[in-house]
């Protein structure tokens, strides 16, 4: 097999590789799994492709897309990267406003766009997209009509029509070069409008083949695609990887949904966000502390020989007879079926996004559900390191993949350099020059360093360090982690920055709080005074002074506020990776905040 140097090499190279008796794609419609073979998929995405062209639309336009997670969207790329159009992602959670945005900015002549609730956005958002003259939808939508508004299946009959006219199709794709533009990805813009990150077929297809070798993925595979599409780990792993080497990929019907669909695709490989496993994670808990004592002591004795044989695992060193037994036990008692409940047959999870809690990567571990977590950013395709499954190093993102260098600068900001690295930012020279240096490195903005073994070790955000008014710096996403852990902790967010000392604006666990209220006759009935109580306020700051017992003085919250609802993608206080937006947030509480320091 040669190496792909193109997605389009990628692309068309599976598709003659993988047989048509295996499914490429499957997705679940009115109850049941359906399956896509790779030739079905290539049959519809040249088709798609000669739509495109019969529209008018030539190669080097671009090309959006705007719609969940769904074959289409697999198909809609496929078809824009092979008609050689570099398309540009839209996350489907973003208001119409964002949406025109991105549309004007990129300047895309089409868009894909998935059901009517996208549609709208999209009439909403066309009078301020002026080089937009198409919308191609996937669903067959009562009533959507206009100018430039056709089905995807209308658009697929139309280049089957015209499939005679292009006789060189394939010929054509295969000729796009490495440098060639092949997506503008828009950040998610935690701080002001997001920028365009211009990423070529070379970067990406740079970036499969180094994952490939530090991690193995085939025909045997099945996968459970979660993340949006529109992100770059999702893209680059979800989606290119596991369909150059061959893996099943199906769609989960929603976020919601997760749980049941791992039951029933029975994945080998997913990707997710630290959050889900956070998720996984409290659940597990708030079961175990639920049941009745003997089965509460069972789960604490399990994960205490569990953690212990992970520690001695991790570090290579041998396993006692007797620790062994236990592990067994416990696995058969407990962490089976934890297993079952992901479907039985995880070879591994991949963490990427944000830092996964240490404490969180070894339960899963010991617990038989490996968590291999990586590390990069849009801006580099985006894989920049991963830990191996052979060695894998808890708190750590793992060394570079082959190909990627990466170094420290003097303050301690992790560089990367390597042909993973975006051609710049669209329409920004200036914000391109400041992120990538004459030299060809590119400034993460992120804090952390090297180990002995090469290994990448993140402590925070440049951004986002806080130094209190007495000059003390610190780190808040580990200790947010630490707090995090706990079962009645929803959420958690620290400030201090300028200020005397940190605080912290918590999201408890409703169902932790209600619980422990109902178990003490507290009334229950309005969550938002059950939080005022103080018998409550008390509970939750000793549960998050437990998990903070070790931080240094300086670093400890000193105050904390309750918040009744988490924080949320339309609030504006997510992004569309579940990704805290610090400034937001501090805005949207601002009084709140004002409160905790008014007597300070």
């Amino acid at each position: 097999m040669n190496t792909p140097q193109t997605l389009n090499d990628l692309y068309f190279d599976a598709v003659e590789r993988f047989s048509s008796k295996r499914a490429a794609l499957r997705y679940k419609a009115d109850g049941i799994w359906h399956d896509i073979t790779h030739q079905e998929l290539a049959r519809r995405v040249k088709h798609a492709a000669l739509g495109l062209f019969q529209l008018g639309i030539q190669p080097g336009d671009k090309v959006a897309i705007l719609s969940n997670n769904r074959p289409e969207w697999a198909l809609a790329d496929f078809a824009s990267l092979t008609a050689r159009c570099p398309d540009v992602p839209i996350y489907s959670t973003l208001p119409a406003g964002q949406v025109a945005y991105i549309l004007r900015n990129s300047g895309a002549v089409a868009v894909f766009v998935s059901d009517r609730e996208q549609y709208e956005k999209i009439a909403e958002a066309r009078n301020d997209a002026p080089a937009l003259r198409h919308v191609i939808v996937f669903d067959e939508v009562e009533g959507i009509e206009g100018p430039g508004v056709l089905t995807l299946a209308r658009l697929i009959q139309q280049g089957a029509a015209a499939e005679s006219k292009y006789p060189t199709y394939a010929e054509d794709a295969r000729s796009v070069k490495p440098d060639d533009l092949a997506t503008l990805i828009y950040t998610s813009g935690t701080t002001g409008d997001p920028k365009g990150v211009m990423l070529s077929h070379g970067n990406f297809a740079s970036n499969v083949v180094a994952a490939l070798k530090v991690i193995s993925i085939g025909p045997d595979d099945s996968a459970l695609s979660v993340l949006p599409l529109c992100h770059s780990f999702e893209r680059m792993a979800g989606h290119y990887t596991l369909f150059h080497a061959g893996a099943t990929i199906s769609y989960a019907e929603s976020i919601d949904a997760v749980a049941a669909n791992m039951g029933e695709v029975h994945p080998t490989v997913m990707l997710a966000v630290p959050r889900l496993y956070e998720k996984i994670y409290g659940r597990v808990l708030e079961n175990a502390l639920a049941g009745g004592g003997a089965k509460r002591k069972i789960f604490f004795w399990a994960k205490r020989n569990a953690e212990a044989w992970a520690d001695l695992e991790l570090a290579g060193k041998p396993i006692p007879a007797w620790l062994g037994l236990k592990k067994k036990i416990g696995d058969r008692l407990v962490f089976s079926k934890l297993q079952a409940r992901t479907g039985g047959r995880i070879r591994f999870f991949v963490s990427g996004g944000a830092p996964l809690a240490p404490e969180i990567a070894k339960f899963f571990y010991a617990a038989g559900l490996k968590i291999l977590e990586g590390y990069g950013l849009t801006e580099t395709s985006p894989l920049i390191s991963i830990n191996p499954p052979e060695k894998p190093k808890m708190g750590s993102v793992g060394p570079p993949v082959p190909g990627v260098e990466v170094r420290i600068a003097e303050d301690g900001e992790i560089l990367a350099r390597g042909p993973n690295i975006m051609q710049g930012y669209y329409n920004k020279p200036e914000a391109t020059a400041e992120a990538i240096d004459a030299e060809g490195w590119f400034h993460t903005g992120d804090i952390g360093e090297l180990d002995a073994d090469g290994y990448i070790r993140i402590t925070d955000r440049k951004k986002d360090i806080i130094v209190t008014a007495g000059g003390k710096n610190i780190a808040p996403q580990p200790i947010e982690n630490l707090v995090k852990m706990n079962s009645f902790v929803e959420n958690a967010v620290m400030i201090g920055d300028r200020r005397k000392f940190p605080s912290m604006l918590i999201v408890p666990n409703v169902a932790a709080v209600t619980k422990w209220a109902s178990e003490r006759n507290l009334p229950t009935d309005d969550y938002g005074s059950l939080l005022e109580h103080p018998d409550v306020v008390a509970k939750i700051e000793r549960e998050i002074m437990l998990n903070l017992r070790d931080l240094a003085s300086y670093e400890t919250p000193k105050k904390f506020a309750l918040l009744k609802d988490d924080f949320t993608i339309e609030g504006g206080e997510l992004t569309p990776t579940l990704k805290v937006k610090r400034r937001i947030v501090e805005k949207n509480y601002a009084e709140r905040i004002e409160q905790l320091y008014e007597d300070a």
